[in-house]
């Protein structure tokens, strides 16, 4: 580039022969002398190196001669400014170019330097070239960096040293150079050419942005040194990084055109960094709803608070999107977990608060509740310093009135918990390197659809997911993988959890949990689980298994439906209800176990695959579908597929209704389970009265509350053989446990009967 030549600039002063007139004996300004009067300077037409040049008598300390015509500075622009001198007689100066840079309105700027390297001149009749090189830029080689105030320069030489001497001066040229420092061929815009400085300090936001308009499609280029940008920037261009950008944490960078994490890694220099000031982009750019980390693996000391990076807004319900990258956590003290203890009182009629908490300052939010009475994954969604009290995610089932309180607070690698509202928020092909370092995610406190898809999440040290307020309202999570940290442990003594949700219509699909303590805890209605494989097995032998997956809601309006369940439970609870006696509102109910693969191996005989768990008196089951499911044990069978575990209350059986358990296959089970069930019995000895006990089939160990049908096989007879074409009387709950029929014939009767008995009421 020559501005020269492609713009027609006129950079070149005239030559001494054209008259003195126009060289200005101070700088150059409007109404300073010149030379053209002057006793101490004549033009000499015929010197032997020259031809025709200025001689001149040093008469001052600094003796000036500047060209008065005003020679623009341009952005992108760099002008070099050289001459010839010799010294022909008395005391020998120094020689150096000088300039004065002109602002808007005539106005001189000060702060610049305006003089090039000085040089001695040591012999008479030597011919010495001097020369500096001005522009914008801070680039190497410029001799007087002048930023993008000037607009002008008023350029020519100094003599310095003592007076007396006399010197001739060659014609002065100024040229443009800028091909030395940016090739015509060259498709970029370098950000020093519009006065950034790229010294760490200075601010370089309006070069920088001076640079992007200018650039017109060209890359931005930052060279080696540090940009600081203190306020909001957004780059139209491209931009490469070489040098690296610093800002405050609030200010924001936008790089539009190339919008992805190796660009602001690069851009900050740490990927960290880099990571956070692409996420604050990402919330607060309405260009982009997606930032791709370009495969990247992204090591993270910390836990990324992602509300404080975003800053503002608090509540976002735009979708975005983080896609295609590892993160990596990196051990450290940051992800310490902290614990407190706190008493605090907890009264049933505000089920979700605990009052009078003594020194709530110390609880965090997002913290994980223990004590008496506390179900799992109950955690602290709010806390109010200043009335005493801590707002909970789910009831407590039986707490004592006042009692002492565990908070542990786990570390995330991606915490979304300072968010007012967060929603449609989607991770997808992320690996999550957790490596029992850190925990996975924790979301915000409100939100709809948040989704993880083709993720993994590695080693997590505590959890994987959670949610400890409402900011899991219709979580979607597909195709993702949860591999546990715990894996050589016993399966009662793990501690993880992959997945928990509060609120209603989850969607858990494709999924593999691989020895998680826990894989999901669903304390929300409307649960769709479908197409995962979650294993919690052991190298134990006879060893027994704790839930896989855990419903905390009575009429949890849930299917499971073509998952791959292996050595672990289904458990059915409600532990996250404040009054767990059964009052008004829906018992156990709304669920649906279909077309899954239950499997176990050298499990307890006592293991159950499916365990209804009441806390309370007075429950019962009113909506259970048990269908096309494979059961089947490896090395050693189970008594069952089926159990109540009573220990906090019993199912009442004289109220079960809508049961269904048929088309199963069971393999390595001691008692199929049927409901209804059809079961063929025979009396070989006349009997007036028959006692079946079809008890063991019912699911739940239910009692035989209806009999739908009873069909003779065959004739039967009474004491003398003879055939008898009598209906039986029917009892049905019979014996100790309820669960026998009792036939009474009028008469002494054996013979052979299907009975078709059920353990509900079908209506």
């Amino acid at each position: 580039m020559n501005k020269a030549i492609t713009d027609g600039l006129e950079l070149m002063p005239p030559p001494f022969a054209n008259g003195l007139d126009v060289f200005s004996r101070g700088n150059g300004t409007p109404g300073t002398a010149t030379y053209d009067t002057a006793a101490s300077a004549a033009y000499v037409p015929a010197d032997q190196d020259f031809g025709g040049c200025l001689e001149l008598v040093k008469t001052d300390s600094v003796q000036r001669l500047r060209y008065t015509g005003e020679t623009p500075i341009l952005p992108g622009t760099y002008l070099r400014v050289r001459t010839r001198v010799k010294a022909i007689s008395g005391n020998l100066p120094s020689v150096r170019i000088a300039g004065w840079a002109g602002g808007a309105g005539g106005a001189h700027v000060g702060g610049l330097t305006e003089t090039g390297p000085s040089v001695a001149l040591t012999s008479y009749g030597e011919v010495v070239e001097v020369s500096a090189i001005i522009g914008v830029g801070n680039r190497g080689g410029v001799d007087m960096v002048w930023g993008r105030q000037p607009l002008y320069g008023h350029f020519g030489l100094d003599l310095t040293g003592p007076t007396g001497g006399v010197v001739r001066i060659d014609d002065l040229v100024i040229e443009d150079i800028t091909t030395a420092f940016l090739p015509e061929m060259l498709d970029f815009v370098d950000v020093r050419d519009y006065g950034a400085r790229g010294n760490g300090s200075t601010d370089d936001s309006a070069a920088v942005e001076a640079a992007d308009a200018a650039a017109d499609g060209r890359a931005l280029v930052f060279p080696e040194g540090v940009f600081r940008l203190d306020r909001d920037v957004t780059l139209e261009s491209p931009a490469r990084f070489v040098g690296r950008v610093e800002m405050p944490a609030a200010r924001r960078l936008v790089l539009r055109r190339n919008f992805d994490f190796p660009s602001y890694a690069a851009a900050f220099g740490d990927e960290e960094t880099g990571l956070k000031k692409a996420l604050q982009a990402l919330f607060n750019n309405v260009d982009h709803d997606s930032l791709d980390l370009g495969g990247r693996q992204i090591e993270i000391d910390a836990p990324i608070d992602v509300a404080a990076v975003v800053g503002s807004p608090r509540s976002f319900e735009i979708r975005r999107v983080v896609r295609n990258g590892q993160l990596k956590a990196r051990d450290g003290a940051a992800w310490g977990v902290s614990t407190v203890t706190r008493s605090a009182r907890y009264n049933r009629s505000s089920p979700n608060v605990l009052t009078n908490v003594a020194s709530v300052g110390g609880i965090e939010v997002g913290a994980r509740v223990s004590g008496q009475g506390v179900g799992r994954e109950v955690y602290v969604r709010a806390k109010n310093a200043a009335a005493g009290t801590v707002t909970l995610s789910q009831p407590l089932y039986a707490a004592a009135s006042t009692q002492d309180y565990g908070f542990t607070r786990f570390r995330y690698l991606l915490d979304f918990s300072g968010f007012e509202v967060l929603s449609k928020f989607l991770l997808t092909d992320i690996e999550f390197q957790l490596n029992g370092v850190a925990s996975g995610i924790l979301l915000a406190p409100q939100g709809k659809t948040f989704q993880v898809r083709d993720c993994v999440f590695n080693k997590p040290r505590h959890r994987g997911i959670t949610s400890h307020a409402s900011g899991c309202q219709n979580l979607q999570v597909d195709r993702t993988e949860f591999i546990s940290n715990e894996q050589g442990v016993r399966s009662t003594q793990r501690q993880s959890v992959a997945i928990n949700v509060n609120e209603n219509d989850p969607k858990i699909r494709d999924n593999r949990f691989a020895r998680m303590g826990i894989s999901m805890v669903l304390a929300g209605a409307g649960n769709s689980i479908t197409g995962n494989h979650w294993f919690q097995g052991d190298s134990f032998d006879n060893s027994p298994r704790q839930a896989g997956l855990l419903l905390t809601r009575t009429n949890c309006k849930t299917f499971i439906t073509g998952n791959y369940i292996d050595n672990n439970i289904v458990e059915w609870s409600n532990e996250h209800d404040a009054t767990p006696d059964q009052g008004n509102d829906f018992s156990f109910g709304a669920l649906t176990i279909t077309g899954n693969i239950f499997t176990a191996n050298d499990v307890a005989r006592s293991f159950s695959w499916l365990v209804i768990r009441p806390r309370g008196q007075g429950h019962f089951v009113q909506g259970l579908s048990v269908t096309g499911n494979v059961f089947r044990t490896l090395n050693g069978a189970i008594a069952r597929v089926d159990r109540v575990n009573a220990a906090d209350g019993a199912l009442d059986m004289s109220r079960s209704r809508l049961i269904e358990f048929r088309g199963n296959t069971f393999n390595g089970v001691d008692q199929e389970t049927v409901n209804p069930v059809t079961l063929e019995f025979t009396q070989t000895t006349p009997q007036g009265t028959w006692t079946l006990t079809p008890g063991a089939w019912l699911p739940f160990d239910g009692w035989t509350r209806t009999v739908e049908a009873l069909t003779p096989q065959g004739r039967l007879r009474n004491s003398a053989n003879v055939a008898q074409y009598v209906m039986p009387g029917i009892d049905v709950m019979q014996g100790a446990g309820n669960d026998q029929v009792r036939l009474q014939f009028p008469e002494a009767t054996k013979g052979k009967v299907q009975l078709t008995v059920r353990m509900d009421r079908p209506y």
